[in-house]
């Protein structure tokens, strides 16, 4: 790691923890650093024209602006958690300032589809069953879905358009047990970046987890300045999808060391 990298790694670590921004000597006492504040400074000024960090007033400390901290995050968070303590995330969502969206994942697989005189079909899952219109080319492509599970049929059935199909799947998705923890955080955020209704009754119903991987999300779902983190996860003995969304200065590292199961 380059001295640059350091310092800025440093940067945003100190910010996550202190919420302020950061002055040269403060954060060469903070981790001990060896070189001096004007050499600091140096590669404060370098960071800030690279568009790492900014400074809202000439004497005052930095910030790291808001693509320092996505691709902090971006090389930071992993995905391999097996399981989670409900509990905890409960009072570490409302210590952080995060809300957690979490819905029972459907691991039913289609097992058959029944043409009905070629004017309706029967899809029948493990543990229940949906009636759509018939059609050859659909009826192809549901063949060709035997041992799928309903929401990656949802998905491809929204991206071939296959409406009726996904809306069906979509009320049955929807029926799921799912949980919003801290949902005043997300409204909140909702409020103050005027977030279009629609929208927000996507993440509420829980319709939006059925439509993302796990992995991080960024403006294609969220205003700017926010983070969601998508996880396959379980709780016991529970499959769940778990949504975490927040600022992107809260310290996801803390929170995901401390949920693990």
């Amino acid at each position: 790691m380059t001295k640059k990298d350091f310092l800025l790694e440093s940067i945003i670590q100190a910010y996550i923890h202190s919420s302020e921004p950061i002055g040269s000597t403060a954060l060469k006492d903070m981790y001990n650093i060896t070189y001096s504040p004007a050499t600091i400074r140096g590669y404060f000024k370098k960071l800030g024209d690279e568009g790492y960090l900014a400074q809202e007033h000439i004497s005052s400390g930095r910030t790291p602006t808001t693509d320092a901290l996505k691709e902090y995050w971006l090389r930071r968070l992993d995905f391999s958690m097996s399981g989670v303590d409900y509990q905890m995330i409960e009072y570490l969502a409302k210590e952080l300032g995060l809300t957690v969206f979490i819905k029972q994942q459907l691991n039913d697989k289609l097992q058959r589809v029944l043409n009905i005189e070629n004017l309706y079909m029967i899809l029948e899952f493990d543990k229940f069953s949906i009636t759509i219109k018939y059609s050859a080319p659909l009826h192809r492509f549901l063949d060709d879905m035997i041992g799928f599970e309903p929401t990656a049929i949802m998905k491809i059935s929204k991206e071939v358009g296959a409406t009726q199909l996904y809306d069906e799947l979509v009320k049955i998705t929807s029926n799921s047990a799912k949980n919003i923890i801290n949902v005043k955080q997300f409204l909140k955020m909702a409020i103050e970046c005027d977030l279009d209704d629609t929208i927000i009754n996507k993440f509420l119903n829980g319709e939006i987890l059925n439509n993302i991987s796990d992995g991080i999300y960024f403006e294609e779902l969220l205003p700017s300045g926010f983070i969601g983190i998508n996880h396959s996860t379980k709780v016991i003995d529970t499959d769940i999808n778990m949504f975490v969304i927040g600022h992107l200065s809260k310290d996801y590292e803390y929170f995901y060391k401390r949920i693990a199961a």
